[in-house]
């Protein structure tokens, strides 16, 4: 079951009265097929997950592909264009295929043809090139080619392919549709005059959902309606593609001129193939230039001589077409029609979960009345002939102020939840919904935002939105899961705020009832902490620290006590002294940390820090957000015997040499955060070695030593001064400092807000300790603990036994296991919170280093680096902390490194920072210019 929890009677019934509470039939499901076995059948993929992004693209069912297979299997099907026996069956297969879609459609190949294209964007295009076009001459003003402004990207670069035709484009807004709507109708133009125009616009818009009247399509071609004055005959294109995935379209009525469409938006399945459906009575008019193999009757290769083939759809099908893709689609209808009885059934169930989310969501309050959420629509979801299954939304916090997008999504995927976050390639639905001027997009790409990035704030006005959307597979536990998602990150107690509590018999408002319950798990102990095997020494005076090559196997649940922890107490220095704690280095990328006291630098950073990477069959690299359980493999290196050592519980210890291949070894292409970069396989061993671990095939690769690749970073407001690094394997600079005071902050309010929840289970039975709500046995908020408010109800509580004992030396998260989630090379201790986001430069003894800017987390550091599990209160404290952006440390870079000479950095080196605002210097005392740092 979605969402992994189990659906209560109070669920069942808090959905019941949302159907009784609607002024029209809703029906969820498909009748007598019962949803949860079609889910457990077909969809076994999603067991865990909640898949709320199907207007991105919808899931293909099992049996799709199953039936697919079957079918290549059984056959031969060659190239259509031959005449053999293979061939033939391909050609006569590919046009049952159309015939089907047509009848899809309810039309027929007498009133429309089915051109096979490489999707709905290629469709697009392809209007664009053959439509008769007429320009501007003395005697008329031209043609005219109008777009909704709520269109995708697609339509919208169709007016770059008529400007180079001197045709003009004209955006035409909703709003002067709707009015255009609704004036009397008086003919405004010719229907059989000269030139011809065309307009396109959206069955539905693919940024909120908004399903617009197919009643225009008629309107505008008789002239009734249109989109700008002036003679002409105009033609409609339906711009399909988001709404045949759940709503039936009868071009028997709604006769469109053209309808682009992509056919995974309906199956899933395949991708790259969609189809342009051209009226007969327009079909003549398309002028085509180009022709390819296939297309042609007759041509000569000497004379410019061409006759085209008489079919419109062989006529614009230039090549071969991708006709397994073709024949895919057979199955994908019969699979449809076979689960769901139909588009129209698809339509009533998405359309319900819809509405039952948006009434939920729309009713969601803080304890001071503020809304959760900010809906973008233009309807109030009352039928599915206005609103598709669609809701674009911002999170708002209590002050009303927009959480950035970027961080629900992150947020989200702690909670296996998957949407989709941006302006859905619709800038123009964006702006209008989010108030975002022209002026202002064109100052956010000086900012840096463009299409598709993680940029969702600039001067705290939002870029883009989130948004959910249901396919025909969805389910109520979907929907729940998502609204419990909001209601755990955004209503728990914070801030001092009691739950607020759900009114009775409000339509789609959510009871404490449907929230899920989790399993607290055991923190460590401190015994566990310390274990006396975990070590790293110098044994040369003139080498670096280095470890056992058989070090003893750390068991997976506990943390490691720092060799820094067993040394001096200058570590705990004061507020005034700044001071390296630990020095951590990542050997392979997004595997365990390798500590030392003392280690050489080279001109990418810490010696061998991320010079590794696993990745998968494809040779696309991992990370701990696909396998967390890369943070259990543990490696050491010995710079004498010139080996790095790798460990894993249960697995024999292997070793892989620090020195480069003397073979030639073949060069892999793989990236890091965009970048290609050249490395190659460390060999079969350590592939079987990680293979065996994982339970899939995995390959260690390394960064050739040739290969350079550079990082340019902009700093601050002076958009023109910009620094470069040589970066070895890591995400985005050399170093990433962290300081021990910011994260002992962090851990305090954790700490609070863990006392607090548990202590609420023990009164309430509501909370669970890792922050997860459910619904106890009380049917609500104990009126205690709602009178009392947060204070008070520890007080109420404090019968029960604390977690930590009066010296509070338990901790909840233990300092050494966040500061481990954040993966830095560097920890500096003896500052305030967070003062080293004032810093500019750094110096550590005679090293110096340029601060980049702040380092965006993402949900990795929800991850425990010693057990591989997650806690999604980490991030979600951080963010509450942070408010806007999840920041959380400092990239570093070196601004001159001579290595001429070995350089080191060691523990207990202290660290002299720049300040950003006044360039102010922090003085060491006399006694304490050590240079704990050599060169």
């Amino acid at each position: 079951m979605a969402g992994g929890a189990e659906q209560s009677g109070t669920e069942l019934l808090a959905f019941a009265q949302f159907l009784d509470s609607s002024p029209q039939p809703l029906a969820y499901g498909y009748g007598r097929r019962s949803l949860h076995e079609l889910r457990a059948r077909e969809f076994g993929r999603l067991a865990g997950t909640v898949y709320l992004d199907h207007a991105g693209a919808t899931l293909f069912p099992q049996s799709q592909l199953t039936s697919f297979t079957k079918d290549l299997m059984e056959n031969v099907y060659g190239n259509p264009h031959s005449q053999n026996s293979s061939s033939r069956l391909t050609h006569d297969t590919v046009e049952q295929v159309r015939y089907r879609i047509l009848a899809h459609f309810h039309t027929s190949p007498e009133d429309y043809t089915v051109i096979f294209t490489a999707g709905s964007t290629a469709a697009l295009k392809l209007v664009a090139e053959a439509f008769p076009w007429v320009p501007p001459g003395p005697e008329s003003s031209g043609s005219h080619f109008c777009y909704l402004t709520d269109s995708h990207t697609s339509v919208v670069g169709m007016r770059e392919v008529v400007a180079a035709m001197n045709i003009t484009s004209i955006p035409v807004r909703p709003e002067d549709m709707w009015l255009a709507e609704e004036q009397d109708a008086t003919a405004a133009s010719d229907p059989d005059g000269q030139p011809l125009h065309l307009f396109c616009y959206p069955a539905q818009s693919n940024f909120s959902g908004t399903r617009y009247p197919l009643s225009w399509i008629e309107e505008v071609k008789s002239g009734r309606m249109c989109p700008v004055g002036g003679p002409g005959k105009w033609f409609v294109l339906l711009d399909a593609a988001a709404y045949v995935g759940t709503s039936p379209l009868d071009l028997s009525v709604h006769r469109a001129d053209f309808v682009p469409l992509s056919f995974y938006k309906i199956f899933g399945f395949p991708t790259g193939l969609g189809a342009l459906l051209v009226n007969s009575r327009s079909a003549p008019l398309l002028r085509k230039t180009y022709f390819g193999g296939g297309t042609a009757t007759a041509y000569l290769a000497k004379e410019d001589f061409y006759i085209p083939r008489e079919s419109v759809a062989e006529r614009f099908e230039d090549g071969t077409i991708s006709f397994l893709d073709v024949i895919a689609l057979k199955h994908g209808f019969d699979v449809l029609e076979r689960l769901t009885g139909g588009m129209e059934n698809i339509r009533q169930h998405t359309f319900t979960l819809a509405r039952y989310t948006y009434a939920a969501l729309s009713a969601l309050r803080y304890p001071n009345g503020a809304p959760v959420a900010q809906i973008y629509s233009d309807s109030e979801f009352s039928s599915p002939e206005v609103q598709g299954p669609v809701i674009s939304f911002n999170v708002l916090d209590d002050n009303g102020n927009i959480i950035g997008y970027s961080q629900v999504d992150k947020m989200a995927s702690l909670h296996n939840i998957h949407v989709r976050t941006g302006c859905f390639c619709n800038t123009g639905a964006c702006q209008r919904h989010l108030g975002i001027s022209d002026e202002m997009i064109k100052k956010h790409l000086q900012a840096g935002h463009v299409c598709g990035d993680d940029v969702d704030l600039i001067d705290g006005q939002p870029t883009g939105s989130v948004r959910i959307s249901f396919g025909y597979m969805s389910t109520l536990e979907d929907a729940q899961a998502f609204l419990r998602f909001i209601i755990a990150t955004r209503l728990r107690p914070s801030h001092g705020q009691p739950l607020p509590l759900a009114t009775p018999g409000e339509a789609g408002a959510l009871s404490a009832e449907s929230l899920p319950a989790t399993r607290a798990r055991r923190s460590p102990s401190p015994q566990e902490d310390a274990s006396p095997d975990s070590r790293v020494w110098d044994n040369a005076p003139t080498t670096v620290d280095a470890v056992s090559l058989r070090p003893p196997l750390l068991e997976t649940t506990r943390t490691q006590q720092t060799p820094s922890e067993k040394a001096a107490g200058i570590l705990d220095g004061g507020l005034g002294s700044h001071i390296v704690t630990n020095l951590f280095l990542y050997p392979i990328k997004s595997c365990a940390a390798f500590e030392v006291t003392r280690w050489p630098l080279g001109n990418q950073g810490l010696l061998y820090d991320r010079s590794w990477m696993v990745v998968n069959h494809n040779g696309v690299c991992l990370s701990q957000k696909q396998e967390p359980r890369l943070c259990l493999i543990q490696p050491f290196i010995d710079l004498q015997r010139r080996i790095m050592v790798i460990n894993a519980q249960g697995m024999e210890p292997i070793a892989v040499s620090l020195e480069e291949n003397s073979k030639p070894a073949q060069i892999c292409q793989s990236k890091v955060c965009a970048d290609r970069v050249n490395t190659y396989d460390c060999g079969e061993k350590i592939s079987s070695w990680l293979s065996k671990f994982f339970g899939r095939p995995y390959h260690l690769i390394r960064q050739s030593s040739d290969f350079q690749r550079n990082a340019r970073k902009k700093r601050g407001k002076d958009q023109s001064a910009c620094t470069t690094a040589t970066l070895s394997l890591v995400n985005e600079a050399q170093y990433l400092l962290i300081n021990r005071s910011s994260v002992l902050e962090l851990q305090q309010q954790l700490s609070t807000s863990k006392y607090l929840l548990t202590h609420c289970t023990a009164s309430c039975g509501l909370l669970h300790g890792d922050g997860t709500i459910f619904q106890g046995d009380h049917g609500g908020l104990s009126n205690r603990c709602v009178s009392l408010g947060l204070a008070l109800m520890i007080k109420a509580c404090s019968d029960h036994r604390s977690l930590s004992d009066e010296n509070g030396k338990e901790e909840l998260f233990p300092v050494n296991n966040l500061i481990s989630r954040f993966r830095a090379n560097i920890i500096t201790s003896g500052t305030r919170a967070f003062e080293e986001e004032k810093w500019d430069e750094i110096s550590v003894g005679s090293l110096h280093f340029q601060v980049l800017g702040p380092c965006h987390r993402c949900q990795m550091i929800c991850i425990d680096q010693q057990t591989g599990q997650r806690n999604r209160n980490v991030f979600q404290k951080l963010s509450e902390r942070r408010e806007r952006k999840v920041n959380f440390g400092l990239y570093l870079m070196h601004t001159s490194l001579d290595l001429s000479s070995p350089c080191y950095l060691s523990v207990g080196s202290q660290v002299l920072p720049v300040l950003k605002e006044n360039i102010e210097h922090y003085d060491l005392p006399a006694s304490e210019k050590q240079q704990e740092v050599i060169s």
